[in-house]
């Protein structure tokens, strides 16, 4: 995924070398990411969660699909001013030269039509819209991640239930908080459909904001970034 993504343009190459880098990021996975031509079983986990962000981010960016290009975020004007957008500062070239402008990821009718659905129901907590308005960098990645899941055959179900994970490494302490108040509600967590958690109900930035008001906060862990590289 890394080389189609270098050989676009949508990753300079240098640029994301450097700034992983300089957090202490360019690990092994970063590395595989990034060289690879293989990376049909990729592994998100807690320790890499900020790279595959990265990853991710520009997969959803760059990647040609009638959702950045008929979607809610092609309806306000002035798209290279969001988050998702003006804030991938690490292409080569302005940012909208790249803007659903590489064919990285090729979906059948059926396929399309399933991410658009998926995409809709699936919130987080930063902001208050759904994947389908990709409009903060956890939006674009959390689109580019559906994409490639779906091109790959994944059903619905496995969709939700790998969003609703990586969407957890990307908000531990927000999915902690849901956790508990679920429990406070004598509600299962593991017995909770992913797709309800992942709802605007919970998931949305004014969903969780109602939610954290009915429970403790629980201790802070170490932040996991905000919505840029």
């Amino acid at each position: 995924m890394g080389i189609k993504l270098s050989q676009a343009g949508v990753i300079d190459e240098i640029k994301f070398k450097e700034l992983m880098a300089s957090r202490g990021e360019f690990d092994e996975t970063a590395q595989k990411m990034l060289y690879g031509a293989d990376n049909k079983k990729i592994a998100v986990t807690p320790d890499n969660a900020n790279t595959m962000l990265n990853f991710f981010w520009a997969l959803g960016l760059g990647n040609k699909n009638e959702i950045l290009e008929q979607g809610p975020i092609s309806q306000y004007g002035q798209t290279n001013q969001f988050a998702s957008t003006g804030g991938w500062t690490l292409a080569r070239g302005d940012v909208m030269d790249h803007y659903s402008m590489h064919p990285l990821i090729d979906l059948t009718p059926e396929q399309q039509k399933l991410v658009e659905e998926v995409s809709k129901n699936i919130y987080r907590p930063c902001c208050n819209n759904p994947t389908h308005f990709p409009d903060c960098n956890h939006g674009m990645a959390m689109l580019g991640l559906l994409e490639l899941m779906a091109s790959q055959g994944a059903s619905r179900e496995i969709m939700y239930q790998t969003a609703l994970k990586v969407n957890a490494y990307w908000f531990p302490d927000q999915y902690l908080t849901i956790a508990k108040f679920l429990k406070s509600k004598n509600i299962d967590w593991n017995e909770t459909s992913p797709e309800k958690i992942l709802a605007k109900e919970f998931s949305s930035g004014s969903g969780y904001q109602w939610v954290s008001e009915q429970v403790v906060q629980p201790e802070e862990s170490e932040p996991k970034g905000g919505c840029a590289v």
